[in-house]
């Protein structure tokens, strides 16, 4: 009887170890690496949601490492389009560059996801930085001395936006402000409200043009120029001191884009290897995101479109002063996972 009793004791620990070690988990969390192409004044607002993403996603059994490379927008299109490099996510601050260039061939679908606006940024180390504001801020980039910059209009939207920004204003105001600040001290002309830019720019030494708007910043710091045009965002996350342009200049209100649409700009890019050249309406400043058609991890970069789309993302960017649409909007083949989030347009 005792040797019997010992049998099933022995036989119920043996079911107890087994059921526990089933419970057991043994698995390790999947290792995946997402790679990430964005735009220079989408650093700060995706560092962030990045660290909280990790997070997320081991709590549902991935240990993610994601790689990023900023640039200007029109460079992280071209990194696919024409340089073959495969990301699992594109982030762009205009989104009509993914719409012309990379739908439907290199991505099925993208989105329309958040807003900006272009301000005048400075420095306490500013020439006249006492004296500027939002009705004389052209009349103080005119004066001898002093030194402005923005981006390249053939590589980064915030470029392209700039300039259009100064024809803008010579309608606006009615006074010759891009024929002071821009046609004396370049060589990029303008033909009414047409403006076309050189493949290669060139200046007097007055304008200074870096590939992306974020790469003024160093400049601005440093005095080496005293203004530079930056998108809202990017000044409020760098703690520069900025004057906010009219409405009609900025380029922030969607009720505005016909004013707006006055105005268009002839910029160089790389289409199919070859460089041609493509006029560009001024509109709204809208961002966009897209997953290419070569990423190699399109179920985590789902995940991580639903995470960024979600009220978690919007809490991020608002935090980073980086205004989303009140309903992103998307277009083409949108993956189910992120329908929730966006209203389909057709």
């Amino acid at each position: 009887m005792r040797k019997m009793l010992t049998i099933l004791i022995v036989a119920l620990l043996i079911c107890c170890c087994q059921q526990l070690a089933k419970q057991t988990p043994t698995e390790q969390p999947k290792k995946v690496t997402l790679t990430i192409f964005h735009a220079g004044s989408l650093t700060v607002p995706l560092h962030d949601l990045n660290e909280q993403f990790k997070s997320y996603m081991k709590n549902k059994g991935y240990d993610v490492e994601i790689k990023t490379e900023e640039s200007g927008s029109v460079m992280a299109v071209r990194k696919v389009t024409d340089l073959g490099r495969k990301a699992d996510i594109v982030a762009v601050a205009d989104y009509t560059l993914l719409q012309t260039f990379m739908y439907p061939k290199y991505a099925d679908f993208y989105v329309a996801f958040a807003r900006n606006e272009l301000v005048l940024c400075y420095t306490d180390k500013s020439k006249y930085a006492n004296n500027i504001n939002g009705s004389n801020w052209y009349e103080i980039l005119n004066k001898e001395g002093v030194k402005f910059g923005f981006s390249n209009p053939n590589v980064d939207p915030c470029g392209y936006r700039s300039v259009v920004a100064m024809k803008l204003a010579e309608l606006y105001y009615n006074k010759p402000i891009f024929h002071n600040l821009i046609e004396k001290h370049t060589n990029i002309r303008a033909n009414g409200t047409k403006v076309n830019v050189p493949k290669d720019i060139s200046t007097d030494g007055k304008v200074v043009v870096r590939d992306k708007s974020v790469d003024l910043i160093a400049l601005l710091e440093s005095g080496s120029i005293d203004y530079a045009f930056e998108y809202k965002s990017v000044a409020l996350q760098h703690n520069l001191r900025f004057v906010e342009l009219p409405d009609e200049i900025n380029l922030r209100k969607p009720s505005l884009k016909d004013w707006y649409a006055q105005v268009s700009i002839t910029v160089w890019k790389i289409e199919n290897g070859k460089l041609v050249q493509k006029e560009i309406k001024a509109k709204p400043i809208v961002y966009g995101i897209t997953i290419p058609k070569n990423a190699e991890n399109r179920e985590v970069a789902e995940e991580y479109l639903a995470f960024l789309l979600s009220d978690k993302g919007r809490v991020i960017f608002a935090k980073n002063h980086q205004e989303f649409l009140e309903k992103p909007l998307g277009f083409g083949n949108v993956p189910e996972s992120i329908k929730e989030f966006v209203e389909i347009v057709t």
